[in-house]
Order: structure tokens, then C-alpha cells, then sequence
């Protein structure tokens, strides 16, 4: 049989699966050819080496496989992409302009007015980046500011304001939460004075 020679260590490998499992087992030699490595199932007819099977398929094992036919491609889950937060939106500074206009009038009541420095501060705390608004917020707002001017729901559209801001902005709801208690704590001082009043009078002398 004419010998096989390859001068690549690559077609060496390929030697492996190609011989017959006979002439495996007899090895594979590197040889010096004419100046040249050459790779052959005979032993060398000058300088050479022996090359046992059992490196050649280690080789083999280690060697990088394509994957099997059929199988199913490895799919690489795309990592979420963070979503930016919604723009906050704010009151222009014209609108700002004609909201302190309406707070200084003197028509409206002493809340009123409270309300609409409140809404004016709060316009520019969202100018600063204080909150997370929508066009839909302010439109309650200016619901609320337009209502001050009325002698009924006055008070029911300051509250649907306030419940606003409270959403919009936590921190503006704090203080909006510690406002509603300092003035039940008044209110109910207000009404402890006006009962003891009360009393008083009614305990006088004369009194009937």
C-alpha cells in the first residue's frame, strides 16, 4: 500500500479518521522530507517521530465541533433597555405671570389666596425639576385656580388640586398633609374657644 503523506498537522488528523482502526493502532510518523515535516502512516525512512494515536485523537477532542444538525440555535436574550421617565411638564412663565396677576386680586378670600401662592410656588418648584407633572395635572390646577373666583366649590377644587400635587410630587405632598393637620389642629382649638365661650355665657349672672 502506498504509504500516505501530508505536510500539515491538520491533514495528520485527518489521517485518524481516514486509516482504518488496524492501522491506527500502528501509529503516525513525522518526518524530515527533503527539508520538510511531512506527516505519514509508515515509519520514516530518515529523521522522525512516532505520533501515538492517543495524542492525535486528544487533538481531535479538543478541537472546536459544529453543532449537530437539527439542532435547535442558542438565542441570546436581549437585555432590557431602560425606559427614560416622561418629560415634566410645567407652566410657561407667561402662565406663571398671569397666575401671580389673579393671587393678588383683592376679591378673593383669604384661602383663595393662599391657594393661589401655593399654585405659583408649586409652578416653580416644576420648573426647577421638583415632581413629575403632566399637561393633565395642570389643567386640575387651573380648574382649581379658575374656581377661587366663585363663592361655591371653591373648597371642593382646591382639594382635587392638592390631591393632585400629592401624587405628582411626594415631597409637596408632605407638605401638604402637614398643612391639612396644622389647620384641623385650628379648626378644632377654634371650636374649643367658641364652646367655652358658649358656656361662659350662659353661666353669668342674669343670663337667663
Amino acid at each position: 500500500m502506498t504509504p500516505a503523506v501530508f505536510s500539515s498537522p491538520f491533514l495528520a488528523l485527518a489521517l485518524t479518521f481516514a486509516l482504518p482502526a488496524t492501522a491506527l493502532a500502528q501509529g503516525v510518523w513525522k518526518c524530515e522530507i527533503d527539508g520538510q515535516t511531512r506527516y505519514t502512516d509508515r515509519p520514516c525512512p530518515d529523521r522522525g517521530a512516532s505520533l501515538s494515536p492517543q495524542r492525535l485523537q486528544a487533538n481531535v477532542a479538543d478541537a472546536p465541533r459544529p453543532p449537530a444538525s437539527g439542532a435547535a440555535p442558542v438565542v441570546t436574550a436581549a437585555k432590557p433597555t431602560a425606559t427614560e421617565p416622561p418629560a415634566n411638564v410645567c407652566p410657561s412663565s407667561t402662565e406663571l405671570r398671569d397666575m401671580e396677576t389673579r393671587a393678588s386680586s383683592t376679591s378673593l378670600s383669604t384661602e383663595a389666596r393662599q391657594f393661589m401662592v401655593d399654585e405659583i410656588r408649586r409652578a416653580r418648584q416644576c420648573a426647577k425639576g421638583q415632581g413629575r407633572y403632566t399637561e393633565a395635572d395642570w389643567r386640575i390646577s387651573r380648574e382649581a385656580q379658575a374656581a377661587q373666583s366663585s363663592n361655591s366649590g371653591a373648597y371642593e377644587a382646591r382639594l382635587r388640586a392638592e390631591g393632585m400635587h400629592s401624587a405628582a410630587d411626594p415631597e409637596e405632598g408632605t407638605r401638604i398633609a402637614r398643612q391639612r393637620e396644622q389647620e384641623t389642629a385650628a379648626q378644632t382649638q377654634a371650636a374649643r374657644r367658641a364652646w367655652r365661650e358658649q358656656q361662659r355665657q350662659r353661666n353669668a349672672p342674669g343670663s337667663p
